[in-house]
């Protein structure tokens, strides 16, 4: 091979090379993007079953066999785009909500334990044959009274009838119509102890946007701190054997108390 010939075959190898190393340091770019997504969300809607956000990331291996089990496409996998875990299952409920399958085959089909049984089970044997969609916290509905317009007085129950636990999840609260003094509210009301958080509620909203929306139970739900007992449940007995100062029971000193205007305002 002449010099030139040498030249030209040299050339073509350091453009292969850069170019290879253009591409790495490419993937390598988009990967880095990639993997900012690859963490928990907390406003995700995850299948019925599924673990805590955070053990649900880790345990779900991406492999879709729940997204091809719902038979609503219901469910999803998260691509860049979406502001979630990539690869992972979730569900939109104002698109697609869940529509609570009896036999709960996302579940059924999830090889991980991301989707826990257990979870919908009420006994430890034979998992696959006690499940009760009825026990899915997926989320929980919360309910928009500014934009709702029941609370302004427009009779509409479209997530009450929506509701697959109608008259349990969600209640109707009637109330009358001081405004017109003819008509009465008919308000929803949500039990946050029975709602599934399967979006039924969600999906049938008459508003341009949801007034009823499915937020995650974590996401949804406050914390009283352990501090706070209810005396009044068994459960919480041992909770009072540790306490070192007991609460003042005289009324007349508490009501003394709370109207001494001198020490509220005392700077």
């Amino acid at each position: 091979m002449n010099k030139e010939g040498q030249d030209n075959s040299r050339r073509d190898a350091l453009k292969t090379m850069f170019r290879g190393a253009g591409l790495m340091g490419l993937g390598g770019m988009v990967w880095g993007g990639m993997a900012d997504g690859l963490k928990a969300s907390e406003l995700s809607l995850r299948p019925p079953g599924a673990l805590k956000e955070k053990d649900f990331v880790k345990a779900c291996i991406r492999c879709g066999s729940c997204v091809e089990a719902c038979p609503y496409d219901s469910l999803v996998l998260a691509t860049p785009d979406d502001n979630t875990a990539i690869g992972t299952p979730y569900f939109e409920a104002r698109k697609i909500p869940c529509y609570m399958c009896t036999d709960v085959p996302c579940v059924e089909e999830c090889p991980s334990g991301a989707l826990d049984a257990a979870l919908l089970s009420p006994k430890d044997e034979n998992l696959a044959e006690s499940m009760d969609i009825n026990k899915a916290r997926m989320g929980i509905a919360v309910v928009d009274q500014n934009n709702c317009i029941a609370f302004w007085g427009i009779q509409c129950d479209a997530c009450y009838r929506a509701c697959p636990l109608i008259g349990e999840a969600i209640t109707l609260d009637f109330r009358r119509n001081e405004r017109t003094g003819k008509h009465a509210y008919i308000e929803p009301v949500v039990n946050r102890e029975i709602c599934t958080g399967c979006g039924m509620c969600e999906h049938a909203c008459v508003t341009e946007e949801p007034s009823i929306i499915i937020l995650p139970v974590e996401v949804a739900s406050g914390k009283v701190g352990a501090h706070y007992v209810k005396s009044w449940e068994n459960k919480n007995d041992n909770k009072l054997n540790g306490a070192t100062e007991k609460v003042n029971s005289d009324a007349s000193a508490a009501e003394d108390y709370l109207n001494d205007s001198e020490s509220l305002f005392d700077d």
